[in-house]
């Protein structure tokens, strides 16, 4: 975890700088495919995701080293080898693992926030779900374990290999001749996010796209079929922590309100979407039918609205340096401290923004709290801190409890209109 944390070190700068870089291209062929809070979302949820992951939450690559120990029936000496077939077993993994989550109820909350974003750019690559290293997925590994892949090279592997499917989501580069025959593109990944009929739930793979050939899940982006995208049921919502359940959430009211016991048992394992029909009566949800027909998810925000969302956007970064550049020296307690602030800032602001008046609430307990903590244990972090970082923490809760009054009695509106 500690080269992991290094390494996010370098990679976190060079994806926020891609994206700026994609958003100012955009404004200057003005073709701009970035909107304000969407992508600030998208950061935020990658942030949240990593952090989750810093933590060792995650069952995946955690228990490989158990199933390599038991299953092991050759190794690989070290060598360039090891590495090409650590990283084929791996993308054929996710491919397994990205196609369970497109066709099983359950599993696809652990992959709708990434489909969340009605755009398509570099940021929302970061959307990723921090129940994704949770489930079954241990178990598309095991091609690497039969083969003596070590843990280690899993773990050095796997973080470059999810690195690698961040450059093709953008909407500014085109078909690349032959290499759409080998490798994923933009043109094919945005066939995987578009909701249109033609496209939905095409192109799973992550490096290579020959899974896609080979098991029929493959489709090209055509010219006469311009990319929607999207989920079928939009989730009308900035906040990336309220994203990471809300499938999860309508699968436990469908389950509680459904009559049937064997309904309350198999929609957990049914095809994504499908829901028993006496709470598809009672409960209706708004499932987009007309791609081409519907109002994007866009409250209308003022200056203030968005010199906030930057503040806290700001700080959530520095807080993430913060950790990442500490990590080793960090305790649990440490560490679940800075996860739970970075956590609890992100939904406070996202939820303000979304225009919920609790949000404001929450913020206004949220900055109380932290203030009431430092002063707490004021001399254990003068200690373990020193008096700039007391001090850097202390403006930061002031500040934010004073523009949480100013902008509380003006938050947008609620948008929630579909068409």
């Amino acid at each position: 975890m500690d080269t992991y944390a290094n390494m996010l070190l370098i990679a976190i700068p060079i994806f926020f700088v891609s994206v700026l870089l994609e958003a100012l291209y955009g404004n200057w062929i003005k073709d701009q495919k970035h909107n304000f809070m969407d992508t600030i979302s998208s950061l935020s949820s990658g942030i949240t995701n990593l952090l989750y992951d810093l933590l060792g939450l995650g069952i995946i690559i955690v228990s490989y080293s158990f199933l390599y120990e038991y299953v092991m029936i050759f190794s690989i000496q070290e060598s360039v080898l090891l590495y090409i077939v650590a990283f084929i077993c791996i993308d054929f993994a996710s491919y397994c693992h990205h196609y369970l989550k497109h066709s099983v109820n359950i599993f696809w909350n652990q992959h709708v926030i990434h489909h969340s974003s009605e755009e398509f750019n570099l940021a929302c690559a970061l959307r990723q779900s921090i129940t994704n290293n949770l489930g079954v997925g241990i178990l598309f590994l095991l091609p690497a374990a039969l083969c003596g892949v070590p843990p280690k090279v899993i773990s050095i592997i796997a973080p470059l290999h999810l690195f690698g499917q961040f450059w093709y989501h953008t909407r500014h580069i085109g078909k690349l001749g032959f290499l759409e025959y080998i490798i994923v593109t933009p043109s094919q990944h945005r066939v995987h996010h578009a909701i249109n009929p033609e496209y939905i739930d095409k192109n799973l793979g992550a490096i290579f796209c020959v899974w896609d050939r080979a098991f029929g899940t493959f489709q090209e982006e055509l010219d006469e079929v311009p990319c929607v995208f999207g989920t079928l049921k939009p989730v009308r919502t900035w906040n990336p922590v309220l994203i990471n359940f809300i499938h999860l959430w309508g699968l436990i009211q469908d389950a509680w309100n459904t009559r049937k016991w064997n309904d309350k048992l198999k929609l957990w394992f049914m095809p994504t979407g499908w829901r028993p029909d006496d709470v598809s009566k009672k409960i209706p949800r708004h499932i987009v039918t007309d791609v081409y027909d519907q109002k994007k998810y866009s409250p209308q925000y003022s200056l203030k609205h968005k010199l906030m969302t930057i503040f806290q956007f700001m700080c959530i970064n520095i807080m993430s340096f913060l950790f990442l550049y500490n990590f080793s020296d960090l305790d649990l307690f440490s560490r679940t401290a800075y996860m739970i602030l970075i956590f609890s800032t992100i939904f406070g602001f996202t939820s303000m923004m979304d225009g919920y008046k609790w949000g404001f609430i929450f913020e206004i307990i949220r900055s109380l709290a932290g203030l009431s903590i430092i002063l707490y244990l004021f001399e254990q972090l003068l200690i373990e801190n020193g008096i700039y970082f007391i001090l850097g923490f202390v403006l930061y809760f002031i500040i934010t409890f004073l523009i949480t009054i100013v902008i509380g009695p003006s938050l947008p509106k609620r948008l929630l209109s579909y068409q």
